[in-house]
């Protein structure tokens, strides 16, 4: 597993009981984690720090049961990047901590080439990605089918002192740009894709990851350029496993390469404890 333990404005302080208690910066949060299936917790007084707790309701979705006052947004570094976090109505907070893994890995293949780098990043949500890339050198197509999403991407790059680097923001379906892509004749160095289970274009467009990754990462091979860097794929579907994610890239990308599968997580503070958090396939160039 993949641990991302570089983290200093982010940190989980315990979990147990389906919750796991995290520190965003100067804000602590309770939220659910269906990972976290052990009773007993370790570090018991910690949780009365907490200034909010996402509840889940018994008819399903739930709601923020807040302890203390917190701003509405506030913002946590990850090194030199800099990410706006507030709570979401869904538990979310606008962020994926374990996914530092995958910026790393990101940024130090971009830093390792002396031409400009062309990365497209597919269902680019809030921008993490978008936001490493860019830092590190790369020209950035972001496309996710969420306006609001998409603003909160901009709030991230620009925080991050990258605005005047070149991304290009898409509110669209994700194939439907691709293909129109392909007829332009558009190609990318990069690819990141981290689809969801299930979802839906602009237009209702119906998206189920079983049946739709294999195609769209054949689609996306369309658009890859003759001297590519990578291939990411990133899941959290629940009963995929990483190696199938490897199966699909290696099904579809002919180039010479290394490919790879594991799992991202989260350290647990003065534990050994690790939290999985999701899985990964990659491709990548090797040599020159």
């Amino acid at each position: 597993m993949d641990v991302a333990n570089n983290w200093k404005d982010y940190e989980i302080l315990d979990m147990a009981n389906g919750e796991k208690l995290e520190r965003w910066g100067d804000v602590i949060l309770i939220r659910p984690d269906p990972q976290i299936i052990w009773k007993d917790k370790s570090f018991p007084n910690k949780w009365n720090s907490a200034h909010a707790r996402y509840n889940r309701s018994s008819s399903g979705g739930g709601g923020w049961k807040y302890n203390k006052k917190i701003p509405q947004n506030w913002q946590i570094k990850y090194g030199d990047l800099t990410f706006n976090i507030k709570p979401m109505g869904f538990k979310h907070t606008g962020l994926f901590p374990e996914q530092a893994v995958n910026w790393d890995w990101m940024i130090n293949k971009i830093k390792g080439e002396k031409r400009e780098i062309k990365v497209l990043n597919l269902f680019a949500y809030t921008g993490g990605a978008t936001v490493a890339c860019s830092y590190a050198g790369a020209s950035v197509c972001h496309v996710d089918s969420s306006k609001g999403m998409t603003t909160w991407a901009k709030e991230n790059v620009a925080s991050s002192g990258l605005k005047e680097r070149p991304v290009r923001f898409i509110v669209d379906d994700v194939v439907k740009f691709v293909n129109r892509e392909i007829r332009r004749g558009n190609t990318y160095d990069g690819i990141i894709m981290d689809p969801p289970s299930y979802g839906r274009g602009t237009n209702g467009e119906v998206w189920k990851f079983e049946e739709n990754i294999s195609d769209l990462v054949e689609l996306c091979t369309k658009v890859l350029s003759e001297k590519p860097l990578f291939f990411l794929i990133n899941s959290y579907t629940t009963g995929i496993s990483s190696t199938v994610l490897e199966n699909i890239l290696r099904m579809n990308i002919s180039k010479k390469g290394k490919f790879s599968h594991g799992e991202v997580g989260l350290p647990m503070t003065d534990s050994k404890l690790i939290l999985p958090c999701g899985i990964y396939g990659r491709w990548e160039s090797v040599g020159k």
